[in-house]
């Protein structure tokens, strides 16, 4: 009996990080984001946040010392729009809550899906992820299809997954995750925006036709209005009938007081001039992913103050909406002043393609700083987090990855990952899959067989 507490005590020592303590980071080039880089630095981490930073700071005295061996230190990488933490299996339908059948739409909250145990989560954290957007998809009902966002393409898949019922209008509701080892809650924050579509997935959700989902997302927001402003009367069943439910209208409130934004998804430069002049005329906030022709109106995009989240691998036509995909999307939509945040593959298994893509832009142009920002502190102002990770300054958590090399190069990994200070295991799941097979017992035997 003693022996078995031991073991699940160990186990649980094992599974569970230990509480944060004082941290300092040395021999590092640290890459702070909203700064210069500092060459060769020390940063410092107590009580969870970064104390310190700077070419010429001391150690204090007990900390444990981290050294970076000339490697690069940066923030945490975020994901600026996965289902992390809400699918496992693309295939498997009852692993996936990133999508709603058709009895909610715009009041689907993925928060409530999200399971801090994911195998895919330690994986994440291995290519130096710390944070991620947790955004819904369009569902597809009745002899439809499902539909999710793989490298900002929305794709179809399983049909007849969700049954019969109309296509939802919008997806659902947004949230970001910290991925710390251990927490039985990793959601930081919820209903951070309204997903939609626009461009061929839109005109689907809306019966076939772009022009039909505008008119009935202008209707929506127009139902929301109305609801909020009557909200009484409805209660008592004496206001016109409207398009959505009760819950639909409640969550769109936000969107149309201009809280909390949409999250529109658009490929074709005429569906982005769309998406601009429908949340000019709405005056609601707007966030585009996609974007794949976003260069044909980066000028337009950046007069509007809109931030983008794309895919810079996105740069052959796979459908008509994306004739225009090129390999300096990112860089061109830069240069015009538009805030560039770049995503991995969507897919929660690939997002470990986030840093490479951003090396790819660098590569047709983007500049360096831009490039590193791009997948931390822009994704981090989209969400509302900036105040909190994004970027290494004083105060801010300490979510922080140690490189041994630049971290946009391939050849380049984390040989450190912190989150809010307290240093993560290495737990992906071929790590746990080694470590179950691979040691053997005096017979032979790995674990797994005795």
């Amino acid at each position: 009996m003693i022996r078995s507490l031991l073991l699940a005590s160990a186990a649980c020592a094992l599974a569970f990080p230990a509480a944060a303590e004082t941290v300092a980071i040395v021999n590092a080039r640290l890459e702070p984001v909203s700064s210069p880089a500092i060459p060769n630095g020390t940063l410092v981490i107590k009580d969870g946040k970064i104390a310190a930073l700077g070419a010429s700071i001391q150690v204090p005295a007990g900390a444990r010392v981290i050294d970076a061996k000339g490697g690069v230190v940066t923030p945490g990488l975020i994901a600026p729009s996965s289902n992390l933490g809400a699918s496992e299996i693309s295939g498997v339908r009852e692993t996936r809550d990133d999508g709603t059948g058709s009895a909610l739409s715009a009041a689907f909250d993925i928060s409530y899906g999200v399971n801090p145990a994911s195998t895919f989560l330690g994986l994440a954290r291995d290519g130096g992820i710390t944070g991620s957007a947790v955004t819904p998809v369009l569902s597809g009902t009745g002899g439809g299809a499902h539909e999710h966002a793989d490298d900002g393409v929305v794709e179809e898949m399983t049909a007849g997954a969700h049954g019969d019922g109309d296509p939802p209008l919008f997806g659902g509701q947004a949230a970001f995750i910290r991925l710390k080892a251990g927490s039985p809650d990793i959601v930081e924050a919820r209903k951070l925006a309204v997903t939609v579509s626009l461009g061929e997935s839109g005109a689907r959700a809306a019966g076939g036709s772009r022009g039909a989902n505008l008119v009935l997302l202008r209707s929506a927001l127009e139902d929301a209005r109305a609801f909020a402003s009557r909200r009484a009367a409805f209660e008592q069943g004496a206001t016109r009938d409207f398009g959505l439910s009760r819950l639909d209208l409640q969550a769109l409130i936000p969107v149309v007081q201009g809280k909390t934004p949409l999250l529109i998804r658009v490929s074709r430069a005429a569906d982005i001039r769309q998406a601009l002049k429908f949340a000019a005329e709405e005056r609601i906030k707007i966030v585009l992913e996609g974007v794949e022709e976003g260069w044909m109106v980066a000028d337009e995009i950046a007069k509007a103050g809109v931030p983008v989240i794309l895919d810079p691998q996105d740069d052959l036509p796979g459908s008509f909406e994306t004739l225009g995909s090129r390999l300096d999307n990112a860089a061109r939509l830069h240069a015009a002043g538009v805030s560039v945040a770049i995503n991995g593959s969507r897919d929660f298994n690939n997002l470990r393609q986030e840093r490479l893509n951003a090396g790819l832009a660098v590569a047709h142009g983007l500049p360096y700083p831009a490039a590193l920002a791009a997948v931390t502190l822009v994704p981090a102002r989209i969400w509302g987090q900036a105040d909190k990770v994004g970027s290494l300054e004083v105060g801010k958590l300490a979510d922080v990855v140690v490189w041994n090399g630049d971290p946009l190069e391939t050849t380049s990994w984390p040989t450190a990952v912190l989150i809010g200070g307290v240093e993560q295991p290495k737990d992906g799941r071929h790590e746990q899959l080694k470590a179950r097979y691979a040691a053997g017992d005096q017979n032979g035997y790995p674990p797994a067989y005795r």
